[in-house]
Parts: structure tokens; sequence; C-alpha cells
């Protein structure tokens, strides 16, 4: 009996010290490794090959077309510029990405998650309000803040967050995410815009709402734009 009792505490043990590394992106055993969309002299590392880090060079590791603003491209009236493996490939197996966002006056980034990253945001123009929820064992408390220039707020890895442009100019702020692939998941999309769509009496009783006004909810997310979120 005791010899099992000792098994199960090993095992917990080692499951203590491994999960938090299987649910993070691995650590590089290389310098770099630059994807490439060929299997030519190419390792399959993180989704990509690698280039033969013979091959490479200074231009693979540089990135340009943060410098300009972007025009909303959606009904929320802002612009996400993101810079991840799939477009920066030198990114890959780094465990990192980051993004520029612009904010119209009155734009905004509706309530969402990365369910692999946490983020770093810094105002560089404009006036920002952002907040994150916690989680339902920790009382859904709201961590709000309203940053100016030079400011900087972090959303810890897979909380409800947003961001609001509340000045009277336009607002741009970057952010910096430590996963290549941080995921994204917009909560009213991810709830009234899936398909299929979740019963809608289902959800009237989760939000303690009218039918008809989830059937209205789930018809305007089904034909809203696709939204890029930070």
């Amino acid at each position: 009996m005791l010899m099992k009792s000792l098994s199960v505490l090993a095992i917990l043990s080692l499951l203590a010290i491994t999960l938090p590394l299987a649910i993070s992106d691995p650590r590089s055993v290389q310098d770099f490794c630059v994807g490439v969309n060929s299997s030519v002299n190419g390792v399959f590392v993180n989704g990509k090959f690698c280039k033969d880090p013979k091959l490479a060079t200074a231009d693979d590791f540089f990135f340009r077309g943060l410098i300009d603003p972007k025009d909303p491209t959606d009904t929320h009236r802002a612009n996400i510029t993101l810079v991840s493996a799939d477009n920066f490939l030198a990114l890959n197996t780094l465990g990192i990405s980051f993004a520029r966002a612009d904010y119209e006056v009155n734009g905004v980034q509706p309530p969402h998650t990365h369910p692999r990253a946490s983020e770093f945001l810094v105002v560089t123009q404009g006036t920002l309000s952002v907040g994150f929820v916690t989680a339902d064992q920790d009382g859904n408390r709201l961590f709000a803040k309203t940053l100016n220039v030079g400011d900087v707020f972090l959303f810890p890895e897979g909380l409800i967050h947003y961001q609001a442009n509340i000045g009277d100019v336009p607002a741009v702020a970057f952010t910096a995410l430590n996963s290549q692939n941080p995921g994204l998941s917009t909560t009213a999309d991810a709830v009234f815009g899936c398909t299929p769509s979740i019963d809608p009496d289902v959800l009237a009783r989760a939000f303690k709402l009218d039918r008809s006004i989830v059937v209205d909810l789930q018809n305007k997310f089904k034909t809203a734009s696709s939204f890029t979120a930070v």
C-alpha cells in the first residue's frame, strides 16, 4: 500500500513538473529556425520546415510594415496588423508574436481571449480604456485602466480582455504576445456567431434574455465581418 501511494505521488509530481511545459510554446534547442514552405534541405519543426541555417541571411530577421497607420476594415473601427510566424518566418520556434493596433475615434477591440499567450500592450498615440476579467473562481473581477502615451498594460493568458479608444483622436498601440500562435476567440462571435448555431433556447436561459433577442444577435453575428484582435 505504501509503495502504491509513493508511485501515485511520483506520477503526480512528474505531471506537476511537465504540464507547465506542455501548455506553452516549447523551448528551442537551436539558435533559430527560419520557416520555409518546402521540405528541400529542411527539417520540420513547430508546423514549418526550417531553412538550412547556413543559407539564412539578415533579411530573414527583418520585417517592414508597422510604421504606417492602417485604415479600419470592420464595424469596430479598428485594424490589427499581426506579425507572427506565418508572415515573419524567423519567429518560428521563438515563442513570440506582436502586432500594431490602430483605432479610429470610438474604435474598439471587443472582448476576446488568447488561449495560449499573455499580452503586453504599450500605447504610442491617443488614449485607450483597457481591461480584463478574472476567471469565475476568482470572482469575475474587472481590472481596468485608462492608458495614455507611454503607458503599458498586461493581459494574462486566457482571460477575456478588451481595448477601446476613448479619446478625440485616433489611437495606436503595439502589443507583444508570448506565443508564435497565441490563438484568438472573440467572445460574442464565439457565442452568437458559431456554426452551427447554439440552440437559442439554451442561450436565452444562460444569458437571461428573451429568445427573440438571442435570435436577433445570432443573425447579426452570423453576417458580421471577420475581425482580428489582439
